[in-house]
């Protein structure tokens, strides 16, 4: 608990009292429950469902897991030591301040999303306290004992701020970076894990804490857990007052609860028999619950909480998407698409939309409209949900290769999630989520891997027919790129969709894009710029939602066909053009990679 000054010590007297009456209306007899504390023995034989379950979470690695579950032995990998010091970092002391910076007090609190921080609500009350208080990390001492460079982040309740008084927990957003430049990501977080059994009645906990508001400490392991209820979880753990907010562990790490309160011995109120923690599962259904209310971007992380936050991915439904939602830091460094990417002299700036429809162009969270990626850009509509265009550097030289490893599409939480075509257009048909930036194109360079994961954005993708995206669009990308590496060179290309109103409307919300465009630019062996587009049509794939499967073409058109098109831009590049001065829209017709006018 929390030796705050009169403002709260109600809250943590009230807190205590339910605790209390919990307790002794558990169905444990008092009495053996008492004989339990003394002996440290199990108070419930556990089910073969629940052990089941517990052996489900365990480390398949780690051969003596079970035994430990089971009672059966306390031998741990040295490992388990290393794990505790960094889980640890993500614990910070919580100095609780009034509006005009006096000190009221200390909890403790614990990162669970890169953007989000766990702790009681009787530490952080409301906004208000919030607002005023800090959270300071690498409150602790070295191996010589000498204190730790202090971190300190303000919280920013403003942008996210969720508590409840029963659960006694508040959950609040906080800067992104201290005074100092260091990064609150530095620090990592504790993934909240939904699945109930990550603990039995009978195992032991961990408590990293700040007690009294000491430096960081931890009651390591000689502490078990004795009673389990719907929301709460009892256990035999030394903390002080400074202790509340503080992360409950289980001897694999994971949070099972987050600490809040002591049960007094109903024979002596003056000595504490057990301490309560709040359920994990019993938290992460509150907010879930909460969600359906917040705003796109109060949802957003919740999402990152829920979703992405170091958590195990659900196993993916049959015909069902994997959906996740990267943290704002993820996308901290990336500079985009490179507009003097092919040279001095060579400088291609981003298409640009005629003044009639600029107006549709998404506005991203800094108002510029571009969402910038590792070595490409997009910019997006409005009134489609998708993708005007997208913009990437080629560099032939320095390709990787990456295997793809997964199938999790992302949210860019740099624009509303209502403007993102997401899992409801695309499954249960045979729509793919066709990539505009392909996969390999941006994975090069020392960022390789962070740009093969950024192609995996809602934003980045439009429905297309199976055949079409799989199938000669694909070929001539190979082309282009197949010359980029085998020549060394570099190349800047610019990929969208065609936007017609008399598109295809599909589960009466989505139109259907039945053309895309591709524009090439590159430098040639002369030192001049050769600039090349194509069309490629699924109109006759996507009459009606059985897709006929009929013959499409692929054509090369003069940059200036696509401009009328799209209604884009791309100014000078149309000069370099080798169809430039072809007056038609039906261009060549491309049927292999030598009928392709460079």
């Amino acid at each position: 608990m929390m030796n705050l000054t009169e403002w709260n010590k109600e809250r943590v007297d009230e807190q205590t009292s339910k605790a209390t009456e919990r307790f002794n209306k558990a169905t444990v007899n008092w009495n053996r429950y008492k004989e339990t504390l003394a002996s440290r023995k199990p108070v419930e034989l556990a089910t073969e469902k629940r052990v089941e379950d517990r052996k489900g979470i365990l480390d398949p690695t780690d051969n003596l897991a079970l035994e430990r579950v089971l009672g059966r032995s306390d031998l741990f990998p040295i490992s388990y030591l290393e794990m505790g010091l960094n889980v640890s970092r993500s614990v910070c002391r919580i100095e609780v301040r009034d509006n005009i910076g006096r000190v009221l007090g200390y909890g403790t609190g614990f990162l669970v999303s890169p953007s989000l921080l766990l702790t009681n609500n009787h530490v952080l009350e409301d906004e208000e306290f919030a607002r005023f208080s800090l959270a300071q990390f690498n409150y602790a001492n070295d191996l010589n004992q000498y204190p730790l460079p202090i971190r300190c982040f303000r919280l920013h309740p403003e942008q996210f701020f969720v508590t409840d008084r029963d659960l006694d927990f508040t959950l609040v957003a906080l800067e992104t970076q201290c005074q100092d430049g260091t990064k609150v990501c530095d620090f990592g977080y504790l993934p909240l894990i939904a699945q109930t059994g990550k603990i039995l009645a009978g195992e032991y906990v961990s408590i990293i804490q700040h007690p009294g508001g000491a430096p960081k400490a931890v009651a390591v392991r000689e502490n078990q857990m004795i009673g389990v209820f719907e929301s709460y979880l009892h256990y035999v753990t030394d903390t002080k007052p400074g202790s509340s907010g503080s992360p409950v562990f289980s001897d694999d790490w994971n949070v099972v609860a987050l600490h809040h309160a002591g049960v007094p011995d109903p024979d002596d109120s003056t000595r504490y028999i057990a301490n309560e923690g709040v359920r994990v599962s019993a938290i992460l259904t509150y907010l879930a619950a909460q969600k359906a209310g917040m705003s796109a971007e109060k949802a957003r992380f919740l999402d990152e909480l829920m979703v992405v936050s170091g958590q195990t991915p659900p196993a993916p439904q049959p015909g069902r998407m994997n959906v996740a939602v990267q943290s704002a830091e993820w996308y901290e460094g990336s500079s985009g698409y490179d507009p003097t990417f092919l040279g001095e002299g060579h400088a291609i700036p981003l298409p640009e939309l005629q003044p009639d429809r600029a107006h549709d162009i998404a506005q991203t969270i800094d108002g510029s409209g571009e969402l910038k990626y590792t070595h490409f850009s997009i910019m997006m509509s409005t009134s489609r949900r998708l993708a005007f265009f997208t913009a990437v550097n080629i560099d032939g030289s320095r390709m990787k290769k990456i295997v793809r490893d997964s199938d999790t599409w992302y949210y860019d939480p740099r624009i509303d999630r209502s403007l993102q075509c997401g899992p409801e257009l695309y499954e249960a048909n045979d729509l793919d989520r066709g990539h505009l930036v392909r996969r390999i194109d941006p994975v090069w360079g020392e960022d390789a891997d962070e740009a093969n994961e950024d192609t995996f954005h809602f934003t980045n993708c439009s429905p297309q027919h199976t055949r079409l995206n799989r199938g000669s669009w694909v070929n001539l990308e190979d082309y282009i790129l197949d010359n980029a590496g085998k020549h060394g060179i570099r190349l800047t290309v610019f990929t969208g969709p065609v936007f017609r109103d008399d598109d295809l409307i599909y589960r009466g919300q989505y139109r259907i894009p039945a053309e895309f465009w591709k524009v090439v630019a590159m430098v040639k062996d002369d030192g001049t710029l050769s600039a090349t587009a194509y069309l490629q049509t699924q109109k006759n794939l996507i009459s009606d939602l059985e897709f006929a499967y009929g013959e499409y073409k692929t054509f090369q058109l003069p940059v200036g066909t696509i401009e009328g098109l799209t209604g884009l831009s791309f100014g000078e590049l149309r000069t370099h053009d080798p169809l430039a001065a072809i007056e038609s829209t039906v261009g060549r017709l491309i049927e292999r990679s030598g009928d392709i006018r460079l």
